[in-house]
């Protein structure tokens, strides 16, 4: 029988490996592509580079109780390839931390976490699984409109 955690954390292994999938082929043009002048939060590049971002958070290991991880809070990628790496490398490493909560992931961060004290540990893992899920539908949305522009 799984735990909430292993659940969890199986939703976002799925989730980041339906990304990477979607990604395969990723131009260097379509990853910075914007729809509407002026925006670049309406790219994949802003997507990847936001995930990437939120998945290493050095937070998500100090709200954890973890030691920091010297691997962790890649800078924003310069190419399509080396923004889906890095968003595949740091779910994995989330991934890992998520899964070592155990029985702790009930634990609330604590005082480290401001106004989310209270919460539970695995409320950070869902709200991190929230994130990659609507963006990866979003970066995948991109695609979908950058391979039917005329």
């Amino acid at each position: 029988m799984s735990t909430a955690v292993e659940d969890v954390v199986a939703l976002l292994e799925y989730a980041a490996t339906r990304l990477q999938d979607r990604m395969v082929g990723l131009t260097d043009d379509e990853w910075s592509w914007r729809p509407v002048d002026g925006d670049d939060r309406v790219t994949i590049r802003w997507r990847l580079d936001h995930l990437a971002e939120t998945l290493d958070e050095p937070r998500n290991r100090e709200w954890f109780g973890a030691d920091p991880d010297p691997a962790a809070g890649p800078a924003p990628a310069v190419s399509a390839d080396e923004a889906v790496r890095a968003v595949g490398a740091a779910a994995a490493r989330f991934a890992a931390l998520a899964r070592g909560l155990g029985a702790d992931a009930a634990d609330p961060l604590g005082s480290v976490a401001g106004p989310y004290a209270a919460d539970s540990r695995l409320s950070l893992v869902l709200h991190v699984v929230d994130e990659l899920v609507h963006h990866a539908a979003e970066a995948a949305l991109l695609r979908d409109l950058w391979a039917a522009r005329s």
